[in-house]
């Protein structure tokens, strides 16, 4: 598995092709995709665990085959002491039978982890702000909280090539 740290994630990237973030729960996967020149991410798709992971695997390789993705942003939920405990083990284990059982077009597609200690929490203050529903909360969190990790590893691969 290509688990890369940030230094080594953006040469290991293709040129112009977008990233892929993934807020991998236990009930809901968020999806979300930069642009190819990987500036802005946005919110994609929620995709509802199936019984199988062969099926989430598919319904992921799906749209990295249809979006051209290079990369692999995959939140990775730490204890607030930064310590690993049970759903960052879940995160990792996600990530590895992505890659070992799940018909990457690439299995040396480049992958990074990136905190996301505080991504559900900013994103519901944020939809709260825009005064959304709680009904219609639900409907997006997974996604927006995928774009929200997304775009703080875009952000910071952007300040590390100086952009």
């Amino acid at each position: 598995m290509a688990v890369l740290t940030l230094i080594d994630f953006a040469p290991a990237l293709p040129p112009a092709r977008p990233l892929l973030g993934l807020d991998p729960g236990s009930v809901v996967i968020g999806v979300a995709v930069s642009d190819p020149m990987r500036r802005v991410a946005s919110p994609l798709v929620s995709l509802n665990r199936a019984k199988k992971f062969a099926d989430d695997a598919a319904a992921i390789v799906k749209i990295i085959r249809e979006r051209q993705v290079g990369g692999l942003v995959i939140g990775l939920p730490k204890n607030m002491d930064g310590s690993e405990g049970p759903a960052a083990q879940s995160a990792r284990a996600f990530a590895r039978n992505l890659v070992e059982r799940g018909g990457l077009p690439d299995p040396a597609i480049p992958i990074l982890f990136w905190d996301e200690r505080f991504s559900s929490a900013a994103v519901e203050r944020m939809l709260i702000a825009d005064d959304m529903t709680r009904k219609r909360r639900d409907a997006v969190i997974d996604k927006a909280a995928a774009a929200y990790i997304l775009q703080g590893a875009l952000d910071a691969l952007g300040m590390r090539q100086g952009l």
